[in-house]
């Protein structure tokens, strides 16, 4: 999906001197000719004295407030001569849950010219604020603030912060909506991290050019790497960010992002280039472009397409490889349409394969093209037809490692009529005729051959539910009991003679069990004459609808023998693999599920999985699962985010930042091979008004390879995240894993 642009993104940067701070306070005190100058003023004091177009002067306990700005002080004077307002004493500025205090603030009220001196802010959004020696208000739209501080940590007993920025001066201009800062260093413990002579920053939501924070990360693969962001805000719909990057091992490289939004389309280009690899050779790239838009009439188009330089670049550079699919990168050209029910759609895709003499994977067929139409219809009564037409042309053109398969052209149809004889909340019943008909015309090196086929399929499937009221241990449930059946007949057609183009055998479950075919895609059909029986019963909590307790069981059974099967040989047992399942939450804390599946004949188990998972609270979670596959792999994968110790906050005392530290990690240890396969390890401390994270992951590349990353973050709260980010690991790694600001209200 493209990125909307987000200010946020942009704002918050680590040398921005608090200018969110100084522009919040900037709008507290000029709020008033910000949309509020139209609005009463309203003054209460204990004394209030005057002369007549004069001067007017209010004393003890003195609040003005127009709309949402208030201002209290011990003493108030308004000379209307030169109108110039004048509060001293305890002086409380408060806006939006934005808070400012000083011993004097002074403005020309016309021109919206004057100080406030020594003022101390604090912020509700950040939950941060800080200090200045002076702020000078220039006019309406600019502002000034000299030696000012910023941090969402309090002092400790001998002044000190965890973490401060400090700037020598700060000017900020809301009509051309820059600020600008000078001296800008921001400290950890004293120690300076980032200094920056001279930066401009937005001071609105609008984006503005600028560097952004700095990020580095360790790996075994290339070392240290350090990179720089800039952003560049070319149009209100257009920007680019320039990532210049230095790898120790490898070199120097350049990082791109450039994002376009029109009305019609939208899109990114990403692209990252490593011109002389050290350690590799050569130069190195990767690059992906992803583009949405409207066409005319009810239609949309998508070009999707990522490619890299070399068949290594996952190894070494993974992490600028989008999608889920490290080593199969896919290009897509789409386009659809849509009328009443009908869809038109068009589509050319087309694989890079990054293969491995060690581990070599096939290599999917392209489409080029692929041209189809689909139509629902719903005749009444309970009568659907659906139909697809379908015509694509299959080129293969990395074979790699892999043995040479043949192009085709297919065209195919598929239909089905269905009746919903009863559909009721209790019970359905539904027979259905469909087919799959399609026609090849397949390159062979001795000559093109036709083959054309039609498989008719005859199905009927039905289900019931009953319900009864269940006392478990004290708490009252419904339970459930929803048998199932499907019958399906599929006559024998003869397909051997045609390659898989985008066909594979359905993984064996719940769902797949109830379908016609155990295979997806087109090209293969299984005869079938069987039916397949299963139930499940299940327990909901009666106050909450929630379900506490699912148990399965399925089974199908042949009436004649199977020829063309998943496993690629004909089969004669009457009775398939058992299927049994189970999830459970009635244990306080717990979640546990299992699902096993029992071969009858050879009377043991060919594949289950059992995991387990205790969360008792916030930031507290740890699982484990063991899964096998019979003959092929058994692993056992455990993963934890835990507190090592957790600091008690009410009793901290003066309020200093006070800490928690919390365990978190994954293990993957393969018991076929007896290795460990991958592995994530660290922790996460958070002192309250910052939060630091040290995260080792490794994985594995091969058997005998293996890459080790070493991630380190510090977030200051209230401002900016600074170093390598792990949080896109502990998230894909951990199930369960709360980012620790998640539910928990910043101090």
């Amino acid at each position: 999906m493209v990125r909307l642009l987000s200010a946020d993104s942009f704002l918050r940067r680590p040398a921005a001197v608090a200018a969110a701070g100084l522009l919040a306070a900037a709008c507290a005190v000029q709020a008033q000719g910000r949309g509020e100058d139209q609005l009463p003023i309203r003054i209460e004091a204990n004394e209030l004295t005057g002369r007549p177009d004069h001067s007017t002067v209010a004393e003890g306990q003195v609040e003005l407030s127009r709309g949402a700005t208030s201002i209290r002080a011990d003493r108030l004077e308004y000379r209307q001569a030169d109108g110039i307002a004048r509060a001293t004493g305890n002086v409380r500025i408060s806006r939006e849950g934005n808070v400012f205090t000083g011993p004097e603030v002074q403005i020309q009220l016309d021109r919206y010219e004057g100080h406030f001196v020594e003022p101390t802010y604090f912020f509700s959004a950040t939950q941060a604020g800080g200090q200045a020696e002076r702020i000078e208000f220039l006019g309406r739209d600019r502002l000034a603030a000299s030696n000012a501080s910023y941090s969402s940590c309090t002092p400790d007993d001998d002044g000190g912060y965890a973490w401060l920025l400090t700037a020598s001066r700060v000017t900020v201009d809301f009509e051309n909506n820059e600020g600008t800062a000078e001296g800008a260093v921001l400290r950890f413990y004293g120690v300076p991290l980032l200094a920056v002579p001279y930066l401009s920053f937005p001071v609105s939501e609008q984006r503005k050019s600028g560097w952004l924070p700095p990020t580095f990360g360790l790996d075994s693969k290339s070392g240290f790497e350090l990179a720089v962001p800039y952003y560049w805000n070319i149009a209100p719909n257009y920007d680019l960010t320039l990532t210049p990057t230095l790898i120790t091992k490898r070199g120097a490289a350049l990082g791109t992002e450039f994002r376009y939004l029109q009305p019609g389309f939208s899109g990114e280009l990403s692209t990252h280039v490593l011109p002389d690899d050290r350690v590799h050779g050569g130069t190195r790239w990767s690059a992906h472009f992803l583009h949405r838009g409207r066409l005319p009439g009810d239609g949309l188009y998508e070009i999707d397409a990522q490619r890299v330089s070399d068949d290594d670049y996952w190894k070494d550079l993974d992490r600028h490889i989008d999608g889920l699919t490290e080593r199969l990168l896919a290009g897509n050209a789409r386009a659809q349409w849509w009328h009443g029910n009908t869809e038109l759609y068009a589509r050319v895709q087309r694989w890079q394969v990054l293969q491995d003499l060690d581990a070599p994977i096939d290599s999917p067929y392209s489409r080029e093209p692929q041209l189809g139409v689909r139509h629902r219809h719903e005749f009444g009564g309970g009568l659907r037809a659906s139909v697809e037409a379908e015509v694509n042309r299959f080129a293969q053109h990395d074979q790699g490692v892999l043995s040479q398969r043949p192009d085709a052209t297919r065209a195919h149809m598929l239909g089905s009529l269905s009746w919903s004889v009863v559909d009721t909340p209790g019970w359905f019943l539904t027979p259905s005729v469909s087919f799959n008909a399609a026609s090849y015309r397949i390159d062979r090196d001795d000559g093109r051959r036709n083959v054309s086929r039609v498989i008719p399929t005859f199905s009927v499937d039905t289900g019931w539910v009953f319900e009864r009221p269940s006392t478990w241990f004290g708490r009252r449930y419904v339970q459930t009991l929803e048998p199932r059946l499907l019958y399906v007949n599929t006559p024998y057609r003869r397909q051997d003679d045609i390659p898989t183009f985008d066909t594979a055998p359905k993984d064996l479950n719940f769902t797949s069990l109830f379908t016609q075919n155990p295979f997806s895609g087109v090209d293969r059909v299984a005869d079938a004459h069987e039916i397949t029986a299963g139930a499940y019963t299940r327990f909901f909590d009666e106050a909450t609808g929630a379900e506490a307790l699912r148990l399965g069981l399925a089974q199908r059974y042949l009436f004649r023998e199977q020829r063309i099967t998943a496993e690629g040989t004909p089969s004669d047992e009457r009775f398939s693999d058992v299927l049994l399942l189970g999830s459970t939450n009635l244990i306080p804390d717990w979640t546990l599920s299992g699902f096993a599946q029992y071969n009858p004949d050879r009377e043991r188990t060919v594949r289950s999985t059992l995991s387990a998972r205790y969360s008792p609270g916030p930031f507290r979670t740890i699982g484990g699962s063991y899964s096998l596959v019979r003959n092929s792999s058994e692993q056992l994968d455990i993963g934890w985010q835990w507190p090592v110790y957790e600091a008690d906050r009410s009793a901290a005392g003066s309020g200093a930042c006070v800490g928690s530290l919390y365990s978190v990690g994954r293990v993957n240890y393969s018991m076929r091979d007896e290795r460990l396969t991958d592995t994530l390890f660290g922790f996460e401390y958070d002192a309250g008004c910052w939060i630091g994270r040290l995260v080792i992951e490794r994985r594995s590349i091969s058997r005998s390879d293996a890459a080790t990353r070493l991630m380190f973050q510090l977030e200051f709260v209230g401002l900016s995240r600074l170093g390598s980010s792990p949080l896109r690991a502990l998230k894909d790694n951990i199930p369960g894993y709360q980012l620790l600001r998640e539910d928990r209200a910043q101090p």
